[in-house]
């Protein structure tokens, strides 16, 4: 049988989709102005220029914390204009016509998918490399968050080959105390020891003051010099991790930093492996908290729309709370990041099953 939407859906999807454009315009609005008001000392340094405030800040400010916050957007939006259906009557007409309350929720699910999609391929290529403007300007002009500088790092360049710095500051691209130390099996038969290192560009390093012993059984044969190019397949970015770096690298580039990451033993890479799971649990959200706004709003009660959507906020904001709740779980190890993320998705699901049956038919 050949299926077509009809008015009414057509009107469903036009009313959501609009009052969620609605929501974000106007909640952006406002954050943008609570922005401009905390940062305004900063805009007003000399050497911060207009319009890089305007083009590489808030053009890429905007669609960031609105696709962030998109879960929420979606949830006022169906709170809001499903409460204004059932307040004026719609909602009881259309049951009475014989539509059913699961046929009712399809448009509400096509719109759901249309805004699942976009915020998908927003936050997993789009947003990732604009997010590189808007952090570099953060760093440059209002506050640097960017790692510089690290110590005791310890990482394998190769398969039995591990490369450890005492210390290394990105600013002269300068490691200190530098030893490599290369292993067949279990058994150590090069080490290289060097006073300092110099990152010179993609993979190439050069060593000062430096000491090679080589084992040969009970030999050792030792060479030493003042500078030596080398190429170690590591790069500063590997160890220098800062919070922001999972926000400009798209899914794809999250996924390989990950598997890298992994392979060279580096440990801290949660915040990155939850990003990465965040991004294909938010294409859920979407749909579990459509579910739950149709459901919760669609009877009209006596205290009028506003009762439902003091009731929908309430959800949604304990939504994100929740979700920050259980990334911090995940990042302090009691869970793991792909549980972290998809946990909010989990229980509101529950949520959205009870007030589905709950609705009216």
């Amino acid at each position: 049988m050949k299926f077509k939407l009809k008015r009414v859906d057509w009107y469903i999807i036009k009313q959501f989709l609009g009052t969620y454009v609605f929501a974000i315009i106007l909640i952006i609005s406002i954050s943008v102005v609570f922005d401009i008001n905390e940062k305004i000392d900063k805009f007003l340094k000399p050497d911060v220029p207009l319009q890089a405030i305007i083009l590489d800040y808030y053009m890429n400010f905007i669609p960031y914390f609105a696709n962030l916050f998109s879960p929420l957007f979606t949830f006022i939006a169906v709170i809001f204009f499903t409460s204004k259906l059932a307040d004026n009557s719609e909602i009881i007409a259309m049951l009475a016509s014989g539509m059913s309350f699961r046929r009712l929720m399809l448009p509400y699910a096509i719109s759901a998918g249309i805004i699942a999609i976009a915020s998908f391929i927003l936050s997993a290529y789009i947003i990732p490399p604009a997010n590189i403007t808007r952090i570099d300007f953060q760093n440059k002009y209002i506050r640097n968050k960017k790692v510089e500088s690290a110590r005791n790092i310890q990482i394998e360049v190769e398969p039995g080959v591990i490369a450890y710095f005492n210390r290394y500051d990105s600013r002269p691209n300068m490691g200190y105390r530098f030893s490599l130390e290369h292993f067949e099996g279990k058994k150590l038969v090069s080490r290289l020891t060097a006073n300092s290192i110099k990152y010179d560009s993609l993979y190439q390093w050069t060593v000062i003051d430096y000491m090679i012993r080589d084992f040969d059984g009970l030999r050792e044969h030792i060479s030493e010099g003042s500078r030596k190019d080398t190429t170690l397949t590591i790069i500063p970015s590997d160890f220098l991790i800062s919070a922001t770096d999972c926000e400009t690298m798209t899914s794809p580039e999250l996924a390989t930093y990950i598997e890298r990451q992994k392979t060279r033993g580096i440990g801290n890479i949660q915040t990155f492996q939850i990003e990465y799971h965040k991004r294909f649990a938010s294409i859920m959200a979407a749909f579990i908290l459509t579910s739950i706004g149709a459901s919760l709003s669609s009877r009209k009660i006596k205290g009028g729309m506003g009762l439902n959507i003091g009731i929908g906020l309430g959800l949604s904001f304990s939504y994100i709370l929740f979700t920050t709740v259980t990334s911090t779980f995940a990042i302090n190890g009691y869970v793991s990041p792909m549980v972290a993320a998809w946990i909010p998705n989990i229980l509101y699901t529950f949520i959205a099953i009870y007030l589905y049956r709950k609705a009216p038919r």
